[in-house]
């Protein structure tokens, strides 16, 4: 009997909760570790990006408007899913990023339990974050934390699930809406990530996952009037001042990042819930 040729699997994109191929058409080879073929991956385009962002304003007011509490609920099962596709996961990073199954393990695990460490966060922002402020007159003055909008996301290149998890979820976990250019080489488990969310309880268009090169896709989020934050994680230190150039044409927020990729393995803090956070200070006057 002669061998079976495979049929090469092609991922598509994610946007506003559905599968779209690229409006380019163009697909690109993703390897593993040694170079051995595993999928072709979209390419994302212009269009695609400004897709994905239409869609992330759409959700937004929903979103927004949701519950702290429900969006914590939506978030957990987020992380239920995940722990339910655990093994598909481990599989994924471990030829991605080339690390045995062992390592490749505790990163998932590590992802889950920073997705339900944000997910716990939601309906405590305004508590921590918010503040009644003391005035002298017969006001109450509150301060409360509002969402800033749709942020852009250049997901970091080397830490393809762990990483993304850390950039992605505190943007949602805020009330914002994201889309997320994933690792250009290492784009497979955000591939699945995708699927997790299609399937969980997470309203279409509140997160959209672009495949794609960061140095291509990057200044075209950072020049979008509809966005009002970009993360620059994924982005070469040496084009990062240029997409803060093309962010300033419209008054959007550019996070200072480190030059080389963090520990993701570290404990998160709140600071990316900060960033993420407009105050709003609210003045009423006092009933008599």
């Amino acid at each position: 009997m002669s061998d079976r040729i495979s049929v090469a699997k092609t991922y598509k994109l994610y946007i506003g909760g559905k599968f779209p191929r690229s409006e380019s058409g163009r697909v690109y080879p993703v390897t593993d570790g040694k170079g051995k073929f595993l999928a072709n991956a979209s390419h994302a385009s212009r269009k695609d990006v400004r897709d994905a962002v239409s869609a992330a304003r759409k959700a937004f007011g929903g979103w927004s408007a949701a519950t702290a509490y429900n969006r914590g609920q939506v978030l957990y099962r987020v992380a239920e899913m995940l722990e339910g596709r655990r093994e598909q996961f481990v599989a994924e990073v471990s030829a991605s990023e080339g690390v045995a199954a062992k390592k490749a393990q505790s990163l998932v695990d590590a992802s889950i339990d920073r997705w339900v460490w944000y997910a716990g966060w939601t309906d405590k922002i305004a508590t921590v974050l918010g503040a009644a402020n003391p005035v002298a007159g017969p006001y109450f003055s509150f301060t409360v934390p509002e969402p800033t909008g749709v942020v852009g996301v250049l997901a970091p290149q080397q830490s393809s699930l762990l990483g993304l998890v850390s950039v992605l979820a505190p943007v949602l976990a805020t009330g914002s809406t994201a889309v997320v250019v994933s690792s250009a080489d290492r784009p497979l488990p955000a591939i699945t990530l995708s699927e997790v969310l299609a399937t969980s309880d997470l309203p279409g268009g509140v997160a959209n996952i672009l495949t794609g090169r960061a140095s291509e896709l990057g200044s075209w989020l950072a020049s979008h009037g509809d966005v009002n934050a970009l993360d620059p994680t994924g982005a070469e230190p040496s084009a990062r001042a240029d997409l803060a150039r093309d962010a300033a044409g419209t008054v959007k927020r550019v996070l200072t990042v480190p030059d080389t990729e963090p520990d993701w393995t570290t404990d998160a803090d709140i600071s990316r819930l900060r960033r993420y956070l407009e105050a709003k200070t609210v003045w009423h006057p006092l009933g008599v």
